[in-house]
């Protein structure tokens, strides 16, 4: 008897050898409830919509595009790609739509990106807040520009020390000597594609920089604070620019949309680390929604 049974130990042993590791498989409801362990609610800010928005939390998940801002567009061009789940960073509205009905855009319907989800049957899933907080999206710009990352300017989650918003960094110096703000200017145009607005005087030394994703409004004088030489932003008020500037505080203003672009590859990245096959995540490019007109040529 107990060689019958060392035999069939032995024979369920082979057949597992043969065996493929079996794929993660998610519906619309366990994607987000693994998404949420990596950008909680809690981190997020009292008046922020985030998580699924717009779909059935029971249905499978076939494939998943990811995006900054849930457009029309977008929500179509995820239906083409096969995609029934639409990850972004910005949600499809704050305040509930008054209105449900179909349009190019929530400007002429302010229901519209809701209406297109459902039409095309793709779940609206987004991460805002509570991903600007967190190190995945702290990092970004500092690698990006070559910055090195040294602490976050403004503490927001009392239950991590390494949350927050807005990044100190230490700007390489060259020969021991600091870079000048028109070189980290250009740095900014040779990474992002786009000429920033920059307030300042080109010849500046910069050694420590503060990044801020988005708006900078809640970094902008705690960088001044700070010491900080520049402040990289995505946008800030002009009159806010203008007084930091001639405070000492340099500003470089990428453009809300720039600064953040990145979010989408750390939200791909996030989806793949999760346990989403990558030949499964697509990266809607949005970074033509605009373009400075001397970069067309009549």
């Amino acid at each position: 008897m107990s060689d019958r049974k060392g035999k069939e130990k032995a024979i369920a042993k082979r057949g597992q050898k043969g065996l493929a590791k079996s794929e993660k498989a998610f519906t619309v409801a366990s994607l987000e409830k693994a998404m949420l362990k990596e950008f909680p609610r809690k981190d997020a800010e009292d008046w922020d919509v985030m998580g699924l928005t717009v779909g059935e939390g029971a249905l499978p998940v076939a494939s998943v595009a990811v995006a900054l801002d849930p457009t029309v567009e977008a929500i179509d061009k995820a239906a083409a790609l096969g995609a029934n789940v639409l990850v972004t960073h910005h949600p499809p509205f704050v305040e509930a739509p008054k209105s449900f009905a179909p349009a190019r855009s929530v400007a002429a319907s302010p229901g519209a990106g809701v209406w297109a989800a459902i039409r095309n049957g793709v779940a609206l899933m987004n991460f805002h807040t509570s991903l600007d907080v967190s190190r995945r999206a702290q990092a970004a710009l500092p690698q990006m520009l070559g910055f090195k990352y040294t602490g976050k300017l403004v503490e927001t989650i009392e239950s991590s020390k390494r949350k927050g918003y807005g990044q100190i960094c230490q700007v390489p110096s060259e020969g021991g000597k600091p870079e000048s703000l028109g070189h980290v200017a250009a740095r900014c145009v040779s990474v992002f594609g786009r000429a920033p607005r920059v307030y300042g005087n080109f010849d500046s030394p910069v050694s420590v920089a503060v990044c801020a994703l988005g708006s900078a409004s809640n970094v902008a004088h705690g960088a001044l604070e700070a010491g900080a030489d520049v402040l990289v932003c995505g946008e800030i008020k002009y009159h806010d620019a203008l007084d930091l500037s001639q405070a000492g505080l340099a500003v470089i203003e990428l453009g809300h949309d720039v600064s953040e672009l990145p979010l989408a590859a750390v939200l791909a990245k996030t989806l793949s680390d999760v346990g989403v096959k990558a030949d499964a995540i697509t990266i809607i490019d949005q970074s033509a929604n605009w373009s400075h007109p001397e970069t067309i040529r009549l």
